[in-house]
């Protein structure tokens, strides 16, 4: 089989070679004549469209290990793949083998530390599931079915961070498959190099195969507010939106954004296709005290709907 090396040339593969990596791991290699190859290439952004040789779907941290082990004695190009959901593509590659972490979903949540470890295959709604039992949350992407892994790495800004600061920031410690084979634990105690790196440094420092986060008492119900103003409304609402968001308390996060509506039925439809401005917002803390807190960004001129 001929694939591509790690630096963009390509070599033949011995197919004995390929086998015994298949035979190494508990998950399943996936090669472009496979029926399920098609799916396991596609990611998110629909627009990326590339074709890997070979997809390792990894079960857990020995799989991860057996895959990096392989591309480095094999000198095989790699990606790696959490969810598929950053919009660059970068977790399928054309050529070479990409490491499919989706199938790895384990939660552990320590109510008593408040902390929770996740592997790279959990979305942010199923950890919220999680740590919702015990009334607890890690600062985490807006959309449920973004990935946990490449969101922390890349530094993550969600609706919670005036009060607790980035995703990265939460990253307590981590466990990491390094380029050479090695599992280690970086912690500001462990590796503090490599927790600096990670922390924000993307996916470029090694696999990360369990995420450790500090949690936080929030929940289970807290107050949002979303306000969509038409767009001849935009200078004045973004005006406003700024003089508040100067003077509002750290529990509130506030996003503005100029958008287009969506043709959706879950709008009127007057509303659709429209050009507006928006205000979304959330209180860290009780629900009574974060409705009186926004209750003058609610209040900002005309709009469609609170």
């Amino acid at each position: 089989m001929t694939i591509a090396t790690a630096i963009s040339t390509f070599s033949v593969l011995d197919e004995v070679a390929i086998a015994d990596f298949a035979a190494s791991i508990r998950g399943q290699v996936i090669r472009p004549d496979d029926p399920e190859y098609d799916g396991a290439r596609a990611v998110w952004n629909g627009m990326i469209d590339k074709y890997p040789d070979l997809i390792a779907r990894c079960t857990g941290t020995a799989d991860v290990v057996a895959a990096v082990n392989f591309a480095r004695q094999q000198n095989v190009g790699i990606a790696v793949r959490g969810n598929g959901h950053n919009v660059a593509g970068n977790a399928v590659r054309d050529g070479g083998l990409v490491t499919d972490l989706s199938l790895m979903k384990g939660i552990q949540v320590n109510p008593s530390k408040r902390t929770a470890s996740a592997q790279p295959g959990v979305r942010w709604g199923e950890l919220d599931v999680e740590t919702q039992r015990y009334g607890l949350v890690t600062p985490g992407g807006e959309v449920s079915t973004t990935g946990i892994a490449g969101y922390t790495l890349a530094g993550g800004m969600g609706l919670l961070h005036r009060k607790w600061g980035l995703a990265c920031d939460n990253l307590l410690s981590a466990e990491v498959v390094t380029a050479n084979g090695e599992v280690v634990r970086a912690s500001i105690t462990e590796h503090p190099d490599l927790y600096w790196a990670i922390r924000g440094g993307g996916g470029n420092f090694g696999i990360v195969t369990w995420f450790e986060f500090q949690l936080h008492q929030l929940g289970p119900k807290v107050f949002t507010s979303m306000v969509i103003h038409p767009v001849a409304e935009a200078a004045a609402v973004l005006r406003g939106w700024e003089a508040f968001t100067r003077q509002a308390p750290d529990e509130v996060t506030s996003e503005a954004a100029l958008w287009r509506m969506p043709p959706s039925p879950d709008f009127p439809p007057e509303w659709r296709d429209l050009p507006v401005v928006m205000t979304n917002t959330v209180y860290a803390g009780p629900v009574e005290e974060g409705e009186r807190a926004v209750q003058a960004l609610r209040e900002l001129g005309a709009r469609f709907s609170t």
